[in-house]
């Protein structure tokens, strides 16, 4: 199996390199007879929002013309469901879980010979523009890596004859614009009608939803939203017919991830990460589509597959860096069976570790945090009313056993859906003998990919920004001396149980990372026999917070509350660490003891970082405050 997810790649070529290849071909910098590269791109939009992915009520006739002249992708994926770090995929083309990028707005610093794709295009001649979404998610000026980065940034500006390649980037779709404040000023300015151009009470809701009146609002409103979004887009296609370039770009049009409403941004289901996208080949290009035009492709297809995919349109060789496979172009490769989806910490919600993959037809998710559930209690996205009207339910047992499945604890430690057939992902296969032979073989991929890749998830985050001080996360993970396989074996062993001699062995490891996996696997499993508790408490002294916390809950589980408590108290006024305070605060929400904390301890927790301060606010928050 390993084999099939290691795809040969030309060797890394210096920039002269490429240069000269270009050359000894009869391509010069400024020849025109390359193809330009547009990418319009939208935000939050999962690909059922759109018309011609089988949404009979939506109004998007741009996007729905671009697809009858284009290639349709019915399985496209963004591997991670937030922006930041999909983005950060996409610029670096390496997995961000195999960056250390994959939480979310970090900024960790990564090797210094991992390259953007913009800057190899740069060299190869083209004139690259962004307009202007960044969030590239690791240390950078996220404007360097262009030749253009702003809200007035053009493909106009390039020279005479000079191929571009653009990305033109609406927020227009964004989840905030089911905030009242935005949702009133898209109504001042015109973008969406006063009121929903739709009934809400003709409104279908999934099955895993509630039927509230705000829900079924913000769903109508939604609607409106896309079409104003799928406006933008017509608009930028447009300027393009102005300047007679149509017939020179080929055109690409996908949304960042899923999303808008409740359990779609920030999961790894298909409401989070199945996107449209779409690919326009015009006639003088179409010797490098792959299928011809208003067609459907059945390939799965991600956003670690769109650099070496621009590359092989370019005719640009493809770095070894980039993780991923071309999917039109002359250097098209064979797909890779699955596509690899990852989440970890969205916002200041940090206490989640999910993995899997899908080929379209069914997907498997392996949860390495299952004592937790996946509902997020930070407060962003509860700015929408839809999600305010869930929560309330939640909070006070309104909602019934679908409804409020990924609020339970303990959480499935796996997961297998057939989404040709359950779209909304609400029976889970794992335990069906039927389809033991497909999860095993979707666990084993999985499982190949992180190791390929050497995943970076399975070091706490709360270890970032010590291993960032002199080293960066990619390098720690991948240092002769990290013992990954034995890491990976004992998460594994944490979330199944299997091995108590493992479990201890992890508890007296020598490596901090196996040290928190032993207790996080006490945890889990929650134990609580009299050797494990004195382990644990020694734990309590280990030189690395994150062990510490990782004890403390630990023990908090095991019913020593005020020995966990008293330790997790102590580092919120102890520690400087951004991360660790986050994980910290946390650990006060998910163990319920919130209210507990005094609260010059919370706010000294609180002042330590950008995602801490944002707990403050939660903490606030009755409803937050109250939850587990």
């Amino acid at each position: 199996m390993k084999e099939l997810f290691m795809p040969v790649r030309p060797v890394q070529l210096p920039a002269i390199a490429i240069l000269l290849i270009l050359n000894l071909a009869g391509v010069s910098a400024s020849d025109p007879s390359r193809p330009n590269i547009l990418w319009v791109t939208s935000e939050d939009n999962s690909h059922h929002w759109i018309g011609c992915y089988g949404n009979r009520n939506a109004t998007t006739p741009n996007i729905d013309r671009l697809a009858e002249q284009g290639i349709r992708y019915r399985y496209a994926y963004s591997n991670a469901a937030v922006c930041a770090v999909a983005r950060n995929t996409m610029i670096l083309g390496r997995y961000a879980s195999s960056s250390g990028c994959q939480n979310m707005r970090s900024r960790y610093p990564v090797p210094n010979h991992f390259r953007t794709y913009p800057s190899y295009l740069r060299e190869a001649g083209y004139y690259c523009v962004n307009r202007s979404k960044t969030d590239y998610n690791f240390r950078t000026d996220d404007k360097s890596h262009w030749d253009e980065c702003s809200g007035k940034a053009h493909w106009k500006n390039r020279k005479k004859g000079q191929p571009f390649f653009a990305v033109f980037n609406t927020t227009i779709s964004h989840e905030s614009s089911l905030f009242r404040k935005k949702t009133d000023g898209y109504r001042k300015q015109g973008l969406i009608p006063k009121t929903p151009s739709r009934d809400a009470k003709t409104v279908n809701l999934p099955p895993h939803y509630p039927d509230t009146p705000e829900l079924r609002q913000d769903w109508v409103t939604y609607m409106d939203i896309v079409t104003a979004m799928d406006t933008q887009i017509g608009d930028w296609l447009d300027e393009l017919d102005d300047a007679g370039l149509r017939e020179n770009t080929i055109v690409f049009y996908y949304s960042d991830h899923g999303g808008i409403l409740p359990r779609a941004k920030r999961y790894i289901n298909d409401t989070g990460t199945h996107v449209p996208m779409i690919v326009h080949f015009p006639r003088k290009w179409q010797h490098l589509a792959p299928n011809v035009p208003g067609s459907v492709s059945d390939r799965p297809v991600a956003f670690i597959d769109l650099p070496p995919t621009v590359f092989s349109l370019a005719g640009v060789p493809i770095p070894e860096q980039f993780q991923g496979t071309a999917f039109a172009g002359k250097s098209r490769e064979k797909a890779e069976p699955y596509v690899f989806l990852f989440g970890q910490r969205f916002d200041s919600r940090m206490l989640r570790f999910v993995r899997g993959v899908t080929d379209g037809k069914y997907r498997y998710v392996r949860n390495f945090h299952p004592h937790r559930h996946r509902g997020i209690l930070a407060g962003y996205p509860h700015g929408q009313v839809g999600w305010q009207s869930v929560f309330r339910l939640r909070q006070s047992g309104g909602l019934n056993d679908l409804q409020s499945a990924y609020w339970n604890v303990p959480q499935p430690v796996e997961e297998l859906y057939c989404t040709e057939e359950d779209p909304w992902e609400l029976r889970n296969l794992a335990d069906d003998p039927q389809h033991k032979a497909r999860l095993v073989q979707m666990r084993t991929a999985t499982l190949n990919k992180m190791r390929e890749i050497a995943d970076t998830g399975i070091v706490p985050e709360s270890m970032y920004e010590g291993i960032s001080a002199d080293d960066t996360v990619h390098g720690f993970v991948n240092a002769p001396d990290f013992p990954y396989h034995d890491v990976l074996r004992a998460a594994l062993n944490a979330g199944d149980g299997r091995s108590e001699p493992e479990l201890k062995a992890a508890l007296n490891h020598s490596h901090p990372v196996m040290r928190y996996w032993g207790a996080t696997g006490c945890t889990i499993q929650k134990r609580s026999d009299p050797d494990t508790v004195t382990r644990l408490k020694e734990l309590l002294n280990d030189k690395s917070p994150s062990v510490r916390l990782a004890a403390a809950e630990a023990l908090h589980v095991a019913g020593q509350k005020d020995a966990g408590f008293d330790a997790i108290t102590r580092i919120l006024t102890t520690t400087r660490d951004s991360v660790v305070a986050l994980e910290a605060l946390n650990l006060t929400q998910s163990l319920g003891i919130m209210n507990d904390v005094p609260a010059d301890v919370w706010a000294q927790g609180a002042s330590v970082g950008n995602y801490a301060g944002r707990m403050k606010g939660d903490q606030k928050d009755p409803n937050l405050r109250a939850a587990k």
